[in-house]
């Protein structure tokens, strides 16, 4: 074979293939004055993936100190998930875009 025979050149378009990235959100657990210390470290050990004891414990105390704690960050459907779990145990949470 001569030199370029058997080799086909594809010519690629802009933006297929490209890899799109999407914002990440962050689920923020609010301070209220109806839940107890115990409640939300539980809530947060039971529905936030990877929480220890110890995490929970101490975004329950910077939010308690704090009023506001971020207690997950990822794509918008799960944090939405998380959101709806926290405030089916009765938590006031929110969601915002990660800046």
């Amino acid at each position: 074979m001569g030199e370029g025979q058997g080799q086909q050149v594809i010519e690629k378009k802009p933006g297929i293939g490209d890899t799109e990235t999407y914002p990440n959100y962050r689920v923020i657990l609010l301070n209220d004055d109806h839940n107890t210390f115990e409640h939300v470290a539980r809530c947060l050990m039971k529905h936030i993936p990877a929480m220890s004891s110890d995490k929970a414990w101490g975004l329950t105390n910077q939010v308690h100190f704090e009023g506001a704690a971020t207690v997950w960050c990822g794509p918008r459907e799960v944090a939405e998930l998380y959101y709806e779990l926290l405030k089916q145990e009765g938590l006031t949470a929110t969601i915002e875009p990660d800046a």
